[in-house]
């Protein structure tokens, strides 16, 4: 069945994925995330450690802290139930890392972004007025290359400073279902987002997705100034090749509206 198809199946249902299995929260936001092209940079843990939100924990796989850099396309946007004229179907790339809270008696595991780069600055506004995310916008494109309908390539790119940077993934064969256990189950299988917000406080919201699809990938390149981009501190791990790469296929995902936790 060719990928189009398949992923057009996947929109049917979004099934709830997270540690309790339940959100009181109303719905902030529902899209399609496709194509979610994921390097993944083992990193000192001490280079994280000033960005950990309060009440949480980094996480690891292994006894591994990661970062990675993810590029993906939005598609079907809407914001409280509301199609945004113009702001449907977009790019993002961002750099996160994983972290953990323990809510009573079970972890909650979840992302931290660093940087998230948009092409429309009226996305990074309404993210960083409703959850102080550190997004920017910036000239961005896309290119999904097919060859007998499936999908070989995919890239993103964006431009800074009047140099042209991207994140591309080369597929080698079908998706297939995770395998338990593996890093690229620990990379996909965060359901909650944390962020800092004024006071030293913590922001936390739930992202609702099915167990994504992921492909093998035959190449990849993060082509950037990582210095410019991400910072200094950055540099020396993600100028290295990664820990792994792959490309998770996506699906229809609901993200929640956020609340503030106490302060620990």
């Amino acid at each position: 069945m060719p990928l189009k198809a398949r992923f057009v199946k996947t929109q049917t249902k979004v099934e709830s994925r997270n540690s309790e299995g339940t959100f009181a929260q109303p719905v902030f936001l529902t899209a399609d995330w496709k194509y979610l092209a994921m390097l993944n940079y083992a990193i000192d843990p001490a280079v994280l450690t000033p960005l950990i939100p309060s009440g949480t924990e980094l996480d690891s796989w292994n006894g591994t802290a990661f970062v990675s850099v993810v590029g993906f396309h939005f598609e079907n946007t809407r914001v409280f139930g509301v199609p945004i004229p113009l702001h449907r179907n977009f790019e993002e790339v961002n750099l996160r890392f994983y972290v953990r809270r323990k809510s009573e008696d079970v972890w909650r595991r979840g992302v931290v972004f660093i940087k998230e780069i948009v092409p429309r600055m009226m996305i990074a506004i309404s993210a960083q007025s409703f959850y102080n995310e550190p997004y920017i916008a910036l000239p961005m494109s896309h290119h999904f290359e097919q060859s007998s309908g499936e999908l070989r390539t995919v890239r993103y790119s964006w431009r800074l400073d009047d140099r042209q940077h991207s994140i591309s993934v080369a597929l080698r064969g079908e998706p297939q279902a995770l395998r338990e256990g593996s890093e690229a189950e620990f990379i996909t299988e965060h359901y909650w987002g944390y962020n800092r917000q004024n006071g030293d406080s913590t922001m936390e919201y739930a992202v609702e997705h099915p167990r994504w699809r992921v492909y093998d990938v035959a190449d990849s390149k993060l082509d950037c100034d990582v210095a410019a981009i991400y910072g200094r501190q950055f540099e020396e791990f993600l100028s290295a090749a990664p820990s792994t790469a792959f490309l998770a296929e996506g699906s229809p995902v609901v993200v929640r509206r956020g609340i503030r936790i106490a302060q620990l």
